[in-house]
C-alpha cells in the first residue's frame, strides 16, 4: 500500500518555526550595514536596478541629503557612511575612507594623518584593512555593466581645474562653475554626459599614481564610475545633476 508523501515545507532545514516566524525566509535577510575599520556604511535598497550610489565623507553633507531623498524615489543600492567627519577611526588613529582601496593609497593617508605612529602601528592597521577590504569592494561595486556613482562636496581648494591635467578627455561647458562636475571611468559613459550642460572629465586610463580612491580602483578593474561634484550647500544643482545622470546614462 502506498504511503502519502508528506507536504513540503517552506520552514529552511535547521530552523526552528520560531525563527523562521520572528525573521522570515533566511535567503531574504540582508545586511543594513557594512564596515572597513571605522567606516560603516548604511545600506538602503529600493528595486532590483544594477546602479549603486556611494556617499563616502560624512563631513560633505549636502551630499548625503542629496543622496538620502533620491533614493526615496529611485531603485537601486545606496552606502552612506555614517559619522560627520571628513577621516574614519583605525586603531588609535584616523584614515581617509576614501584613500582605503589599496595598500598603497592606505599607507600614504595612514602617514599623513597619524606623523606620531610608529611603523610597527602602521603595518597592523594596513594588515586589518588588507583582510577587511575585498569584502568591501564587492558590496561596493556594481554588477556586470552597471554604474556606480559617488556624491561628493568641494570648496575653495578642489574644483575641476586640478583633474583636467590628468584626464583623457574633458568637456567644459561651465567654465564658470568649475566646482560642479562629473568624473567617469567609462568612454561611453563620458560621450553621454558630454551632452549634458555639466563640465565632464574622463579618466579611463589606469593612473600612474595609485592614490587608494574609488575611483583609481574603478579605472583599474574596468567598472563604470561616475563621481558627482558640486559645492558644499549646492543641494538643489547636486540632485539635478544626478537625476541628469540617471536619467541619460544607460
Amino acid at each position: 500500500m502506498s504511503r502519502a508523501l508528506p507536504a513540503p515545507s517552506a520552514e529552511p532545514a535547521g530552523c526552528s518555526r520560531r525563527q523562521f516566524l520572528a525573521f522570515g525566509w533566511i535567503p531574504f535577510l540582508r545586511p543594513s550595514h557594512i564596515h572597513l575599520a571605522g567606516a560603516r556604511f548604511r545600506i538602503l535598497r529600493s528595486g532590483r536596478s544594477s546602479r549603486r550610489y556611494l556617499f563616502i565623507h560624512g563631513n560633505e553633507e549636502t551630499a548625503r541629503a542629496v543622496l538620502t531623498r533620491f533614493m526615496q524615489t529611485q531603485e537601486g543600492i545606496a552606502y552612506l557612511i555614517e559619522g560627520h567627519a571628513r577621516n574614519v577611526s583605525i586603531d588609535s588613529g584616523q584614515i581617509d575612507p576614501n584613500r582605503m582601496f589599496s595598500r598603497a593609497g592606505a599607507e600614504a593617508s595612514l602617514k599623513n594623518l597619524n606623523p606620531a605612529w610608529s611603523p610597527q602601528q602602521r603595518e597592523a592597521a594596513l594588515r586589518a584593512l588588507d583582510r577587511g577590504r575585498e569584502h568591501l569592494v564587492r558590496a561596493l561595486l556594481p554588477p556586470r555593466r552597471g554604474v556606480l556613482v559617488a556624491l561628493h562636496n568641494n570648496s575653495e581648494e578642489y574644483s575641476v581645474t586640478e583633474e583636467v591635467p590628468i584626464s583623457d578627455a574633458t568637456s567644459l561647458r561651465e567654465p564658470a562653475n568649475p566646482h560642479a562636475f562629473f568624473l567617469c571611468t567609462d568612454p561611453a559613459d563620458f560621450a553621454v554626459l558630454s551632452q549634458s550642460p555639466y563640465n565632464v572629465v574622463l579618466q579611463h586610463d589606469k593612473p600612474s599614481v595609485d592614490d587608494g580612491s574609488l575611483s583609481h580602483l574603478a579605472a583599474r578593474r574596468g567598472v563604470r564610475y561616475v563621481n558627482l561634484e558640486v559645492r558644499l550647500g549646492q543641494a538643489d544643482r547636486q540632485l539635478e545633476m544626478l537625476r541628469w545622470a540617471n536619467w541619460n546614462l544607460p
